[in-house]
This record gives structure tokens, sequence and C-alpha cells, in this order.
């Protein structure tokens, strides 16, 4: 995929979650890849290598946090910034986070317009200003 686009993997096990964020990311003209948990996110990640991840903590199969640790340890992910989301009440250490690419940590609920403002933050981009759509 060389679009010329920054490319961002969503992983969740959350359909519903999982379509707002593609959407809200495709509409603002970034190209998203999508996985259902972590073991799917690990796969797409090594083979897509995208610019930014954003994944769901608790998860099926394989954590968010155990998907970080493990791209961390990989040469083309392992400096890849991720956006981790959380439900209320779950929390991440430094300790864990030390072991990540996690540059940022937004709890659940969120506003779709929250995640790509950080998106944008991250990847050193302009922000859009947009219509209330979310």
């Amino acid at each position: 995929m060389t679009t010329g686009k920054p490319l961002i993997l969503v992983v969740d096990d959350e359909t519903h979650i999982l379509h707002v964020v593609s959407l809200k990311l495709t509409n603002a003209g970034y190209d998203v890849v999508t996985a259902e948990d972590g073991e799917e996110g690990l796969e797409l990640a090594t083979t897509h290598q995208p610019d930014l991840i954003i994944t769901d903590l608790q998860m099926p199969l394989m954590t968010g946090l155990e998907m970080c640790e493990k791209l961390k340890d990989r040469e083309p992910t392992a400096d890849t910034p991720v956006i981790m989301l959380t439900a209320r009440g779950a929390s991440i250490s430094q300790q864990q986070l030390g072991r990540t690419s996690i540059a940022s940590v937004i709890g659940k609920p969120f506003s779709p317009r929250e995640i790509l403002l950080r998106v944008q933050e991250l990847l050193n981009q302009p922000q859009t200003v947009e219509q209330a759509d979310d």
C-alpha cells in the first residue's frame, strides 16, 4: 500500500469501536487497516508496518499491552507510536509503558475527534478543522 497517506492500524475486539475509529480516520485522509485481537494486530503490524497503531488494552488471545511489548522487540515496529485505549479504571504502570512504544493513553468512552487530534499530534500533522460529527 503506497498511497503516500499515513497508514494506521486499529486493533479492538469491539466491532463498533473499530468501525467508528476507522471511519473517522478514513474521512480525515488516512489509510486504515483493522484487527480484532492482539495476535491479528501483531501480524498486521509486522506485515504492513503502519505509521501509528491504535489498540485496546483488554482483548482476547493477546492483550494490547502484550502486543505492544512484542512490537517493541521487533526492529520494523520498535519505534511505531501507539495510542492505547483503556476502559475506565484500567491502568498501565510506568514500568509497563517503558517496555513499549505507547505514546498516549486514552480512556473509554472517548470522542472520535479526540482520537483524530491525538493521531495528528503524534504524526506531526496539522490539525484539521471540521464540523461536529461525533
